[in-house]
């Protein structure tokens, strides 16, 4: 087994880690187990080309061992961390404002994982991830900064930190 890279990491804080955490329990445990019971109610119907209660618990069964084996590689790779400093420095954690070069409107977003957003499912904002070329191309940056990147077409954009704060 390889160990993370920076590019496999994610950076989640310590509640989001233990939701995460919680919801892999509970997938593991009682999700699980009431699939299974319905696999196997359905089964004792008899023919199974034609039940639809088999049909539609093996499908939740699937979706279901697809988002473990998400939370399991998410958790793997989780790098727990303090809320950034409210010092104006760009890092994971943060709600970034940025101009680009020749634009007079600002974009905000989150640079960090989606995952900080489901600590707080009102809040619709973009994120971008630390090791994305704009996230690595801003990190450590101040608002007034301006620096340039490669996009992932190739085209080489400059874009200037108007502010960061703290998610």
């Amino acid at each position: 087994m390889t160990q993370p890279t920076q590019t496999d990491t994610i950076w989640v804080t310590q509640p989001a880690y233990d939701r995460l955490q919680e919801e892999l329990d509970h997938l593991r445990g009682d999700v699980r187990a009431d699939i299974t019971a319905k696999i196997a109610s359905a089964r004792d119907e008899g023919d199974l080309k034609e039940n639809g209660g088999y049909h539609a618990a093996r499908e939740e069964q699937g979706k279901t061992e697809a988002r473990i084996r998400q939370l399991e590689d998410m958790l793997r790779r989780a790098e727990v961390g303090d809320k950034p400093a409210d010092d104006g420095l760009v890092e994971a954690g943060m709600i970034v404002t940025i101009r680009f070069k020749g634009d007079s409107d600002t974009e905000q977003f989150l640079l960090g994982s989606r995952e900080l957003l489901s600590m707080d499912s009102s809040v619709e904002i973009d994120v971008y991830s630390p090791t994305s070329p704009l996230g690595l191309a801003i990190l450590g940056k101040k608002p007034g900064d301006t620096v340039s990147y490669e996009a992932p077409n190739g085209k080489s954009l400059t874009v200037e930190v108007v502010a960061a704060k703290p998610f």
